[in-house]
């Protein structure tokens, strides 16, 4: 924190990357969710917050993400800050770093890493252990430029790890997954989130012997499975299509849910695992923890149902109302520690999944 500190940072926003976790949680333990510290919808949203910021105190926000959330960044970094000589410091987590094993997801964005900060015109440090010098970072912030800190796997330590408080719930996210897998048709075709709520759900079909060919992983493009299950439901509209969400995702591109109940596909049932956190990577809180999903969700059209057993789970899943349908599941905060990955690829997902669509 302190080449942060030196270079005048005192307002952070963001999205959670598990590569800055020590990050994260110095952030949490120092402020909180606060005046000082926001936990973004979205990356994008993250750099209006930090412009916002400049343009009040004159000071550089800090933005912290993950690099697949540069893609979020990249509008209001070129036709805002780029416009307007807004200098904010990023703190980017460099997933699928070339030569170093990560997920399959991770491995383009990594390798394009940065050759996106070179066309977006950011000039940027490779974070390993410590920056030592930044004193062209405070050249660059002083003249309105943007400036970037990527920042290497095991780079970061803290030795003050935060334990995120888990939000009163009934059922796990895995309890409340293997409840829905088991209560609905051979037929049915699943969309499922990135993060642990993907890989809990190939777990379970291992668990029941089951195919994984009624699942699409979609292992990245965190907030897309909505769209993506909207997509398939007007191809297949004699099929019932499950989107299975989790509530950071859900918050990240929300326009997505007024988009469905605009145009209200009878076939769709879209389910938000709310477990108030960003849980896959680290636990740092979502502001679904003070909302309530299922009443905005009725309010853009949606037949609702908000859930915290599993009885209302059950009936919430028998309903016979035509789509689409919303059901807010709340989770406690707890995953199995042994959770493992899937073991098919997904070109070998896409296939399997587009001839059972077929």
């Amino acid at each position: 924190m302190g080449i942060i500190d030196e270079l005048g940072g005192n307002f952070f926003t963001g999205v959670p990357d598990s590569l800055l976790a020590p990050f994260c949680d110095y952030l949490m333990d120092s402020f909180g969710v606060s005046d000082k510290h926001v936990v973004a919808a979205n990356e994008g949203a993250a750099v209006g917050l930090a412009t916002g910021h400049y343009l009040a105190t004159g000071e550089p926000g800090v933005v912290y993400m993950q690099n697949s959330g540069i893609g979020n960044a990249v509008n209001p970094i070129c036709s805002l800050t780029k416009l307007y000589d807004v200098p904010i410091i990023y703190v980017i987590g460099w997933r699928g770093e070339p030569g170093v094993p990560d997920e399959p997801q991770h491995k383009f964005q990594g390798e394009i890493t940065l050759a996106m900060l070179d066309c977006l015109q950011i000039p940027y440090k490779i974070v390993e252990d410590d920056v030592a010098d930044v004193s062209d970072f405070k050249n660059f912030l002083s003249q309105g430029k943007s400036v970037a800190f990527v920042v290497k796997k095991s780079a970061l330590k803290n030795e003050k790890i935060v334990n995120y408080p888990s939000q009163v719930a009934t059922m796990s996210r895995e309890e409340i997954l293997e409840i829905i897998l088991a209560s609905t048709a051979s037929s049915d075709i699943f969309v499922c989130t990135t993060g642990k709520l993907s890989r809990e759900v190939f777990e379970i079909r291992e668990r029941s012997q089951a195919g994984h060919e009624q699942d699409f992983l979609t292992v990245g493009s965190m907030g897309h499975s909505l769209m993506i299950a909207y997509g398939i439901a007007l191809a297949k509209p004699s099929r019932r299509v499950f989107c299975l969400d989790g509530d950071g995702a859900a918050i990240m591109h929300m326009g997505s849910l007024a988009v469905v109940g605009v145009h209200k596909p009878k076939n769709l049932v879209h389910v938000v695992v709310n477990n108030g956190a960003h849980e896959t990577v680290g636990g740092m809180p979502v502001v679904s923890k003070g909302l309530n999903l299922a009443d905005v969700a009725k309010s853009l059209g949606y037949t609702d149902y908000r859930t915290n057993s599993v009885e209302e789970l059950k009936n919430a899943l028998a309903s016979s109302k035509d789509g689409p349908i919303f059901i807010e599941a709340i989770s406690h905060l707890q995953s199995r520690k042994d959770l493992g990955r899937p073991t098919t690829t997904p070109h070998e997902n896409k296939m399997d999944f587009m001839e059972f669509l077929s």
